[in-house]
């Protein structure tokens, strides 16, 4: 009989990062995975980050998690998404080795003295006194844990569609759990099923890439983790092609193959990364959709067109494939396939991702209805972070929406539910101006240093890079000019004799960073990247004072009744998505409208705006 403070089932990408903070916080932790080889595996595209993923790792590595830096040694491709935009929709992107990926998580999983690993199947929990406390494994034996984290991925109850083919399995290789999803269907959770894809797998010694357009990384790469610098492995080009009429034909041809179309699958696929059958049908006035060639690793020839998920039978892959520009004569190497899936309505857990009905089980990743490796990443932090203060006797720890994605994921899982796999959008978070990615450790790390998940080297760096930018801020905010100075420095402001503090001159659009240390040359002394962090700072800090205000009328407005006859179809500025939405719930309130998944502040502002537009309209 075996004894731990937390028990992890799975060792995907929530299961690693639940194991990972748990033993940080001191807690003796067993990782329990189906293969102990398939730990930190790459189930779909290797591919880290992008928009609202981005900032999600960066929050993971401000915690000292290990998404971040393990994208960091496996990247071969650095893009910072949005660049020409403002740094609070910027994200952070890599395309990763897949094999680099998986040894650098082995191996940061290796160098936790309180993590036990162990290769085996969890047939069912130990439940007493309505807690859980254990687990059985599939060969009898037993292991008990104060608290349990379950990581389930694709797994529970999963299955595998190729046309109308299928096969159980949580993936390609690895069979499904069956008997532990019919435990928790037994405590009475509401239960659905939700369904993602993979594209097939191509030969790159097979692609025609002279004829392809190339994509190359940023010349000046943006990491995930804010302990690195630069890349670790050598730098690749991704290749561009596009789907044309005769790749729609033959899909539209044999739709009736497809498992989705044909019938075969249930469950409801991501909206926002849609297959090729989706994309041919759904929107029908396009013809042709663009497919990104993505190297899988510096050694292995596989390519990841991303773009083309399918599940139709392998013949008819084949034939799609081969009507690409530069994929004439590509080879397949593994068919796409569908997988379906159960998962259980996050609304049963508190937002430590505790399950209500089953005190002691906490649940991470797609068992809570999330798609991606960053959701599940975040959602595994929370759960091992939570497990192990509950088996330490420790106090719960809330992350706000205020101050982390990982909040407004966690507000949003828990509050509103879903109903279709839950991917996360800077457009979730009201308070995205603050919640930059380039911040992320001004946000959170304080938060890891208090509850003891920080490392030393770390700690060091952390505080070091603080000390900078409060120096370089009060150093740049104790300085002032009147406009004729500014104006001699070559800055234009208004000549109405306003006095210009250093530092809020880099909130101007037309000022650079070397014009203020003109004015200052003392600031000079601090790192270009300190230099880069104030400046952001500036720029953002008289929006996030605007954006306070519309936070605090919206909370002023909650009650507001929205009219019966309300009209939201044609409202210029609402999304099509969220039309639907409102049409569909037809909230009575402000406060109503803003559970509605998805909802955005922005998208409150225009119906509140519309409403006292008609109110004015009436009393007049």
């Amino acid at each position: 009989m075996k004894h731990f403070d937390v028990i992890v089932i799975g060792g995907g990408h929530a299961g690693v990062e639940a194991a990972a903070i748990s033993a940080r916080l001191g807690a003796e932790t067993m990782l329990i995975t189906l293969r102990l080889a398939g730990i930190g595996v790459m189930s779909c595209n290797p591919a880290i980050g992008g928009l609202g993923k981005g900032h999600l790792v960066r929050e993971i590595d401000a915690m000292d998690g290990l998404m971040g830096m393990a994208a960091d040694q496996a990247g071969i491709q650095f893009r910072l998404l949005n660049r020409r935009k403002g740094p609070a929709v910027q994200g952070p992107r890599a395309q990763t080795d897949r094999k680099l990926y998986q040894n650098a998580i082995q191996a940061m999983i290796g160098q936790e003295d309180l993590i036990t690993t162990l290769e085996a199947e969890v047939a069912r929990l130990i439940v007493t006194n309505g807690r859980a406390i254990g687990v059985v494994l599939s060969d009898a034996s037993e292991v008990f844990a104060r608290s349990i984290v379950l990581t389930a991925g694709t797994f529970l109850n999963g299955i595998m569609h190729i046309g109308d083919q299928k096969q159980p399995g949580g993936r390609v290789g690895d069979k499904p759990s069956v008997r532990l999803a019919d435990q928790l269907i037994d405590l009475g959770l509401m239960r659905g099923r939700l369904k993602t894809g993979t594209p097939p797998r191509l030969d790159g010694r097979t692609i025609d890439w002279h004829k392809l357009e190339r994509q190359a990384g940023d010349d000046e790469p943006v990491l995930f983790s804010f302990l690195n610098a630069k890349p670790f492995a050598a730098q690749v080009s991704c290749g561009i092609t596009h789907t044309n009429e005769r790749t729609h034909d033959i899909v539209r041809n044999n739709i009736d193959k497809s498992a989705m179309y044909g019938g075969y699958i249930e469950g409801v696929g991501p909206r926002y990364c849609p297959s090729i059958e989706d994309k041919v049908i759904r929107f029908s006035d396009k013809n042709s959709h663009q497919v990104f060639l993505e190297p899988e690793g510096l050694d292995d020839d596989t390519v990841y067109p991303n773009g083309i998920s399918t599940s139709l039978p392998a013949n008819i892959q084949e034939d799609y494939v081969r009507s690409i520009v530069g994929l004439e004569s590509a080879k397949i190497m593994q068919s796409g396939y569908a997988i379906e899936y159960d998962y259980f309505d996050p609304r049963g857990l508190t937002t430590s991702l505790e399950l209500r009905a089953l005190p002691g089980l906490f649940l991470a990743g797609q068992i809570n209805g999330t798609t991606g490796y960053e959701e599940a990443a975040a959602q595994g932090l929370v759960a091992g972070l939570s497990a192990a203060h509950n088996a330490l006797g420790r106090a719960a720890i809330k992350f706000s929406r205020s101050s982390s994605y990982i909040g407004v994921m966690l507000d949003d899982l828990t509050a509103r539910g879903v109903t279709e796999p839950y991917r996360m959008f800077t457009s979730r978070a009201e308070y995205r101006l603050a919640l930059r990615a380039d911040n992320a450790d001004q946000r959170l790390t304080t938060l890891g240093l208090e509850i003891g998940c920080i490392r030393v080297k770390r700690e060091k760096a952390f505080k070091a890079k603080m000390a900078g930018l409060i120096g370089a801020t009060s150093q740049l905010k104790a300085v002032s000019f009147t406009p004729k100075a500014l104006e001699a420095a070559g800055i234009k402001v208004s000549k109405d004799g306003t006095l210009h503090n250093a530092w809020s001159l880099l909130a101007f659009p037309d000022v650079s960073i070397e014009q203020v240390i003109n004015l200052v040359p003392e600031f000079r002394n601090f790192d270009l990247s300190i230099h880069q962090q104030v400046a952001r700072d500036a720029l953002y800090a008289p929006y996030l004072a605007r954006q306070e205000k519309d936070i605090t009328m919206l909370a002023r407005e909650e009650n507001t009744i929205i009219p019966d006859d309300f009209h939201y179809i044609g409202m210029a500025g609402l999304s099509t998505e969220l039309t639907a939405k409102l049409c569909h719930y037809k909230p009575i309130s402000m406060a109503a409208a803003a559970q509605i998944e998805g909802m955005t502040p922005a998208a409150l502002t225009l119906i509140l705006a519309q409403i006292r537009k008609q109110q004015r309209g009436m009393s007049a």
